[in-house]
């Protein structure tokens, strides 16, 4: 059955997936494509992190060739929403990475054009003190 899934910032419309059984499998390369997680040896990986599948569970996660990303989510305590009805499902940040960002004081980088219209990204003024000024026309 083909869903759409938004994963953080990433939107994967009509994915074949498999929702019938418990879950949410999908093939491995959808799964990347999807989530930007692989399945190797030792577990899940993104990057240069991968987190491991306990050896009891490796039914809830694993099935031939397709892999369950809502399992992989509920470990990574990620919340999930599913409209089943419209075939669409939502995958949110985790509360641990969550809880990070916001406390770590650090702004997220974003451009806006100045008066004269050149561009200037925060990530230019990093490691020194910036006052923002806005103010709206209405």
């Amino acid at each position: 059955m083909a869903i759409d899934i938004v994963y953080g910032e990433r939107v994967t419309e009509g994915v074949e997936a498999d929702a019938k059984t418990g879950g949410l499998w999908l093939h491995g390369a959808d799964l990347e494509r999807v989530s930007g997680w692989t399945h190797r040896p030792e577990g899940f990986c993104k990057g240069e992190v991968c987190v491991p599948i306990p050896a009891a569970r490796q039914s809830e996660f694993v099935r031939g060739d397709d892999y369950n990303l809502a399992a992989l989510a509920e470990m990574l305590g990620q919340p999930m929403v599913a409209d089943v009805e419209n075939h669409a499902y939502c995958f949110g940040e985790a509360a641990d990475e969550r809880k990070r960002i916001l406390t770590s004081l650090d702004a997220p980088d974003f451009s806006l054009p100045d008066l004269d219209g050149r561009t200037h990204s925060l990530s230019q003024y990093r490691g020194k003190k910036v006052l923002l000024v806005s103010w709206a026309s209405w």
